[in-house]
């Protein structure tokens, strides 16, 4: 069956980098085009009917109750369903295994780490280890945001595991929740000043965001401080960022909330994610973000400013077409000086007008959509008090995953480790959970995890070069070279059995869909070809589906939506092609697909700009009169 598209749906799944949709009247600030800004700014504002979720964020005292009670109560293995949502601002969410039947549930917690920049020092990367064999499932999970999640910790291990983690110098605030999320960068280690520079501001951003309530001391260190400082606070002095979290210019940003002056007792509508990377560099799908940062230095190298883009997001709900992908606009260019202003000015214009009645429109992607981007600058600059400059041109995107051997600039090497679905893990002669903590225990060796849920080793002495290859290779890991091109682009989110949202398999399935259609290229004479796929196992797009060449999205039981047309530079959104192709019909739907491609491509045209090109109506088309089997490659 295929999609029936509305206007706004297809307009809505194919907005580009580079444009905005015209806003439907039932996402967030609804009004016609000439009032939209003066509504939005009109005080005092009639407020809707809060979520649930809004009474209960404000009821928490600052994210303390009901956890704190829950957490107290040790004859239960599980928290309340109130003090659950809390708990995801601590960076946990509770989860049992859905293949298990019957009763008691198994419940469990997942913890994510807060990683700015995917930095992970080696006594870090230890702990963890540590902690995933002996409080958690016995493996890591590397996440599509450059962080690490363990999973499998029972509730009466979560405050040894929490606390261990502070008290090293790290942290798992704001890993979940309606706050800033984990500050993504180019995980590239270069030491040119440009990379220098995303990495140092993406850890400036993170501190400036940082929930400030002493909730997390409270419960997890007894109202102690952690033993160590966190390990990315050297930036954070140097930018004076903690004066610039409370300076108020008098314009509201700050909010009369001594606890929490940027989020109030509410803190924000929805989640909120932040990345930085520098011109060219699409490693971290930077027009997925609520704010996109791209470094600008001048001819010297010297830090300029940052272009600055809003109101990427992926999250979507099937059959409700008001809920979409949608990829960042261009706001402008600041200078560096006034660059923590700007991004406290659009939290706070986030935070003020972002909608809190219906949930699935809470992201500030709806805000941007409905007003515009022209609107939606104005709004900022409101809070900004100056003018937003132009956006600066910078080079074409590109994609790279930063896989492989690279020299660091400085005489170092640094190396990037292909991890199939983010997924560390020992299972039978492939052991690279042990390979990992080999390396780092002789060699003390960094991580950087990627946004490809693979990791990189940086700061490597080029006489360890042979000896890390033999390790790796001894542990049944796999050169770079080895790695079938489709899995090496490849992304799945966990899914099932643990996460309470999937609707179909997704991490699981990934290898034998790679295989499938890897066969299907063969078959097809298109051996040579590197396609981006990605899936998830429902719409929400955590493995971010709908910028890829080729999505399956889970919509039931062994189904999945298929999405075409995303570009392989990341810097525009798919557009859904099959409604529910159950997984026996894998081949069939492809193959139409790809012998249109083989015949009407344009030289050195890439699969997924052939898509986005001819259209989904044309590929329908098409594919109706095919027979299978027929076509000449």
């Amino acid at each position: 069956m295929k999609f029936q598209l509305t206007a706004l749906a297809v307009a809505c799944a194919q907005v580009s980098a580079f444009s905005f949709v015209p806003s439907a009247s039932n996402i967030g600030v609804s009004s016609s085009s000439s009032t939209k800004l003066s509504m939005v700014l009109e005080k005092p504002k009639v407020e809707k009917k809060l979520a649930k979720i809004e009474v209960l964020k404000s009821n928490s005292d600052h994210l303390i109750h009901p956890l704190k009670e829950s957490m107290a109560d040790m004859e239960e293995i599980s928290v309340t369903k109130d003090a659950m949502q809390i708990l995801k601002y601590h960076g946990s969410y509770m989860q049992t295994n859905r293949e298990k039947k019957g009763k008691p549930k198994d419940y469990q917690f997942m913890l994510r780490l807060k990683q700015p920049a995917g930095e992970l020092p080696p006594d870090l990367f230890r702990l963890c280890d540590d902690l995933s064999a002996k409080h958690g499932q016995g493996d890591l999970r590397a996440t599509t945001r450059q962080c690490f999640q363990i999973h499998g910790i029972m509730k009466g291990n979560l405050k040894t595991v929490i606390s261990s983690i502070m008290n090293i110098g790290s942290s798992t605030v704001g890993a979940c929740g309606d706050v800033s999320r984990n500050v993504m960068t180019t995980p590239a280690p270069f030491v040119k000043p440009e990379y220098q520079y995303a990495n140092e501001w993406s850890k400036v951003f993170a501190q400036l965001f940082r929930p400030m309530t002493p909730a997390f001391s409270q419960i997890w260190l007894d109202g102690e401080k952690a033993a160590t400082v966190e390990y990315w606070s050297k930036e954070v002095e140097m930018h004076n960022v903690d004066e610039a979290m409370t300076y108020d210019s008098g314009r509201g940003i700050i909010l009369p909330d001594s606890t929490e002056p940027l989020y109030g007792d509410r803190y924000l509508p929805r989640k909120f994610k932040i990345g930085v990377t520098v011109p060219g560099d699409n490693s971290i799908d930077i027009y997925t973000n609520d704010i996109g940062c791209v470094v600008i230095t001048n001819d010297k190298g010297e830090l300029e400013g940052f272009n600055v883009m809003v109101g990427g997001g992926m999250g979507r709900t099937h059959n409700k077409e008001n809920t979409f992908a949608r990829a960042a606009d261009h706001l402008g260019y600041v200078p560096k000086e006034d660059m923590m202003e700007l991004m406290k000015s659009i939290l706070a214009s986030q935070r003020d007008h972002g909608n809190r009645d219906v949930r699935a429109n809470a992201r500030m992607k709806y805000l941007v959509h409905t007003l515009g981007i022209d609107n939606f600058r104005s709004l900022v600059e409101s809070y900004f008090g100056k003018k937003v400059q132009p956006w600066r041109e910078i080079p074409e995107f590109k994609y790279n995953d930063w896989m492989g051997w690279w020299e660091q600039g400085d005489g170092k090497l640094f190396y990037g480790l292909h991890v199939d679905n983010g997924r560390v893990k020992d299972e039978g002669d492939f052991r690279l959970k042990t390979a990992l903590r080999v390396l780092v225990d002789k060699f003390n060796l960094s991580m950087i995890l990627s946004p490809t849920q693979s990791l990189i080793f940086k700061d490597i002495d080029p006489k360890d070069k042979d000896e890390i290859e033999q390790i790796l290779k001894d542990h049944g890991i796999l050169s770079i070279e080895d790695v079938d091109p489709l899995a090496r682009l490849a992304m799945a989110c966990p899914a099932l059995p643990l996460c309470g949202l999937a609707q179909t398999e997704a991490e699981r399935r990934m290898p034998s869909y790679i295989e499938r259609v890897r066969s299907v290229l063969n078959k097809m004479n298109l051996d040579d070809e590197e396609i981006l796929m990605r899936m998830t196992g429902c719409p929400n797009g955590c493995a971010r589906p709908y910028m890829a060449e080729l999505a399956f999205v889970g919509d039931g039981a062994n189904s999945y939506q298929i999405w075409l047309g995303g570009s392989p530079v990341l810097t525009r959104t798919a557009y859904p092609y099959v409604a529910k192709m159950k997984d026996e019909d894998l081949e069939a739907t492809l193959e139409p697909v790809l012998a249109m491609f083989i015949q009407q491509r344009q030289e050195f045209e890439a699969f997924g700009d052939f898509c986005h090109r001819v259209g989904a109506e044309a590929i329908e088309s098409y594919a109706s009169s095919y027979n299978l089997g027929s076509v000449q490659a």
